[in-house]
C-alpha cells in the first residue's frame, strides 16, 4: 500500500504481473464514456478496434463466467434489487479453470500444449495467490508459450536505468541496468536490448520512466509525463456478519456484479479464510468529503463501541463473515504525478497533486455507503469504511491507470497509438499506464487488450 497525498495506491509486481495476486476478473468496459473519451477518441473507434483482442486475450486468459451460487452471491442479487437496479446482477467473467475440484489434468486450454491444470477448490483465496494451479495467471499462457520459443525469464531483476544507445533516439538500441530488487539488493550489471517494452504496472512504470526523464537518460519523453493518472474512480466498502458461523468465502475472490447504471459497477470480494487481517484497513462506516468529519465520526464510532472494533475480538473469522465490496466509476477524474519535492527528492520518487482543469477521485462515493449498509441488514451484521479513506480522506484503488498515457502528439500524450513512446524508437508502454480513460470495471483485461493490439503491431523479425 503506497499512501499518496491524495489516493492510497494498493499494487505489486511479479513475474506474472498483476495476475498473480489479482481477482481474475476480465471485464469488457461497457461505456462509451471509456471508448469515446476525449483524451483519444480522435485516434480512432476504440470500441470496434478493440473487440478482436478483448477476444483473443479473452481465448488467452481462458475467460469463463464464475459458476457460483452460495450466500455471496445470494447476497449480490438482493443489492441489485435494493439499488434498483435487479436485472443488473450477473457472474462475473473470470480467468480459473473450473474442472474437477482438485483433479489435475493435461492442458485444457491450448490443444495440449500448455501446463497441466487443476480444477478450483473454491477457496476463495485469489487475491492471495491461487496455491492450486487453478488461476490462470500468465505464467499459465503468455510467459509459459514465451519461455518455450526461446524466451528468458529473469526473475528477482529490478531495471533502474534505461540509456538509449547511439543517437541517442534508441535506434542503435538501449542499454538497461538491472539488479536484485529489495532494500539491500545487489551488484548492478548491464544489459543490451533492441527494443525495450515497459510493462512494471503503473505505478512502477511512471517511477521509472520519471526517474530516466529526470536524469536526462531519457530526457525526449513527453512532457505530459505523469498527467491524467485514473484511480477508476473507485472506493471500498465492507460489511461483516455478527454471525460467528456465517461464511461468504466459499468460492472465488469475485464472483458477481452489479450494476445500478451505465457508469457505476460493484462487486462482492472475498479473501477467503486467510485475509483476516485485512480487517485492520476497515473501521466503522463514514460519510461526506469532508476529511475531519470523516475522521472524527471514524474515531467515535470506535471508541463508541470499543468492544467490537479490539482486534483480538473482531478479527479472527473476519475475513470469512465478511463481503469488501469495489465500487468503480468510469467517470472522468485524475491525478498527475510530480517529482517528490524535499529531502526525499530521488529521482523516480512521486507525490500526487491535482489535475488542472479535471475532477479529482472523491474519497466519497454515497452508492458504496447505500451498499454497504444494506449488505449488513441482510447479513445481521455491520457495514465499514476504509481507514484510510476515512482517516486520511484519500480514496484506495486497486486499479491505479495513466501516466503515461496513448495521444495523438507529445503534447497530449506519452505514446501514440500503437503505444510506442514519442521521441523514441522501438520503446513501447504497454501496461495500465497507457490507459488514458476510467473504464469503470476491473482493468485487467483492457490492459491485456491494449497489449495484445500493441504487439502485435510490431513489424517480424526482418520484416
Amino acid at each position: 500500500m503506497t499512501v499518496f497525498k491524495h489516493v492510497t495506491v494498493i499494487s505489486g509486481v511479479g513475474v506474472g504481473g498483476g495476475s498473480l495476486v489479482y481477482a481474475n476478473t476480465l471485464y469488457v468496459p461497457r461505456s462509451d464514456d471509456f471508448y469515446r473519451h476525449p483524451a483519444w477518441a480522435a485516434l480512432g473507434d476504440w470500441r470496434s478496434e478493440l473487440a478482436p483482442h478483448y477476444e483473443e486475450a479473452s481465448r488467452m486468459l481462458g475467460v469463463t463466467e464464475a459458476p457460483c451460487e452460495g450466500p455471496s452471491e445470494e447476497l449480490m442479487r438482493g443489492l441489485a434489487a435494493d439499488v434498483g437496479a435487479p436485472g443488473s446482477f450477473r457472474k462475473t467473467p473470470v480467468g480459473v479453470y473450473f474442472g474437477e475440484r482438485g483433479r489435475t489434468v493435461p492442458d485444457p486450454y491450448f490443444g495440449g500444449d500448455g501446463p497441466e491444470r487443476t480444477g478450483c477448490v473454491r477457496c476463495g483465496q485469489c487475491l492471495l495467490g491461487c496455491r492450486y494451479g487453478a488461476k490462470n495467471t500468465l505464467v499459465k499462457n503468455y510467459l509459459w508459450f514465451a519461455e518455450q520459443r526461446g524466451v528468458r525469464v529473469e526473475a528477482d531483476s529490478e531495471v533502474t536505468r534505461v540509456n538509449p544507445l547511439g543517437g541517442g533516439d534508441g535506434s542503435d538500441g538501449y542499454a538497461l541496468t538491472v539488479r536484485r530488487p529489495g532494500p539491500v539488493g545487489g551488484p548492478s550489471r548491464v544489459l543490451t536490448a533492441e527494443g525495450v517494452v515497459f510493462a512494471a504496472g503503473a505505478l512502477g512504470t511512471n517511477k521509472l520512466l520519471r526517474r530516466c526523464r529526470d536524469s536526462g537518460e531519457l530526457g525526449r519523453l513527453s512532457p505530459r509525463l505523469g498527467h491524467l493518472v485514473r484511480t477508476n474512480s473507485e472506493t471500498i466498502t465492507a460489511a461483516t456478519s455478527e454471525r460467528p458461523d456465517a461464511d461468504y468465502s466459499a468460492e472465488v475472490a469475485i464472483t458477481a456484479s452489479v450494476f445500478p447504471d451505465e457508469r457505476t459497477h460493484f462487486t462482492n470480494n472475498t479473501y477467503g479464510s486467510a485475509g483476516d487481517m485485512f480487517g485492520l484497513n476497515f473501521g466503522p462506516l463514514t460519510s461526506g468529503s469532508s476529511r475531519l468529519r470523516r475522521a472524527t465520526a471514524a474515531v467515535g464510532g470506535i471508541a463508541g463501541r470499543p468492544g467490537r472494533w479490539l482486534p483480538h475480538r473482531r478479527l479472527p473469522g473476519w475475513s470469512k463473515r465478511t463481503v469488501i465490496f469495489t465500487v468503480m466509476h468510469s467517470t472522468d477524474t485524475a491525478l498527475r504525478f510530480r517529482r517528490r519535492r524535499g529531502p526525499v527528492g530521488r529521482l523516480g520518487a512521486l507525490q500526487t497533486e491535482l489535475e488542472p482543469d479535471s475532477t479529482p477521485p472523491d474519497n466519497f462515493i454515497p452508492i458504496a455507503n447505500q451498499v454497504a449498509e444494506r449488505a449488513a441488514e441482510r447479513i445481521g451484521g455491520y457495514p465499514q469504511s476504509s481507514l484510510m479513506e476515512s482517516l486520511l480522506g484519500t480514496p484506495g484503488t486497486a486499479h491505479l491507470l495513466g501516466g503515461a498515457v496513448i495521444g495523438a502528439d507529445p503534447d497530449s500524450g506519452v505514446v501514440d497509438s500503437s503505444q510506442r513512446a514519442f521521441g523514441y524508437e522501438r520503446l513501447l508502454i504497454t501496461d495500465g499506464s497507457a490507459v488514458p480513460a476510467n473504464p469503470g470495471v476491473n482493468p485487467s483485461l483492457t490492459i491485456a487488450a491494449l497489449a495484445e493490439r500493441a504487439i502485435g503491431l510490431i513489424p517480424p523479425a526482418g520484416g
